[in-house]
């Protein structure tokens, strides 16, 4: 079975679908932390994501792999990647290396490789529409931009890193616009996706929402 989440950045869809995959007993896939790491090895290597013969290297000799427990943890390349690419400087990086076809199409191949045969919970922008269109289930997660923007700031927080409020939600404005205009597979829902606004509900609320739905429809 294939569950899809999507959702732009901060509405709790990478808490909420990892907890969801360990309640049903599914594969977690994070999506968006192969995007992420991609703009990680361009930035370690200094490469202009415009030159097209570098990317293509890149993307040539870069592999995920499904490793941990559960089979849900992100691995590049043998290297557990999950801390380094929370980084700020990868997020600001993240929307532009996502809009480049050649990119999206290797990952969405990865992203297929890993769901196939499998029980899986997959997160991301285009999972719905593009990546797995015929998923079991589908839920696109939504929030006002203000409490995505606490949510941002409360886990940066817990990295130590300051960032004003204000801030956060000028730049998610900007992420939600590079991710919904981009010409390549936009942030959109699926038009037979389930939407959930998540503002003013708990991690717990959104996880037993869509247990709730799964269950009663998978009978």
């Amino acid at each position: 079975m294939i569950i899809a989440i999507d959702g732009p950045a901060g509405s709790g869809k990478s808490t909420t679908a990892k907890i969801v995959a360990e309640k049903l007993g599914f594969i977690h896939i994070n999506t968006g932390a192969m995007y992420r790491g991609i703009a990680l090895k361009c930035l370690k290597q200094d490469i202009n994501p415009d030159d097209i013969v570098e990317m293509e290297n890149i993307l040539s000799e870069t592999a995920f792999q499904l490793s941990g427990e559960d089979g849900s943890q992100m691995y590049m390349n043998g290297k557990d990647i999950s801390f380094e690419i929370t980084s700020t400087e990868v997020t600001e990086t993240v929307s532009r290396i996502s809009a480049i076809p050649m990119v999206r199409e290797k990952l969405v191949h990865y992203q297929r490789e890993m769901a196939e045969g499998q029980d899986v919970v997959l997160e991301g922008r285009d999972i719905g529409t593009v990546v797995i269109p015929n998923a079991d289930f589908k839920f696109f997660l939504i929030a006002d931009i203000d409490e995505r923007a606490k949510r941002r700031m409360k886990d940066m927080e817990t990295k130590g890193e300051i960032v004003t409020l204000e801030e956060l939600i000028g730049e998610l404005a900007e992420r939600d616009r590079k991710d919904s205009t981009r010409e390549h597979s936009p942030l959109k829902k699926a038009e037979d996706a389930v939407e959930i606004d998540t503002t003013g509900l708990s991690i717990e609320d959104q996880v037993d929402c869509i247990v709730e739905i799964v269950k009663n429809n998978n009978k």
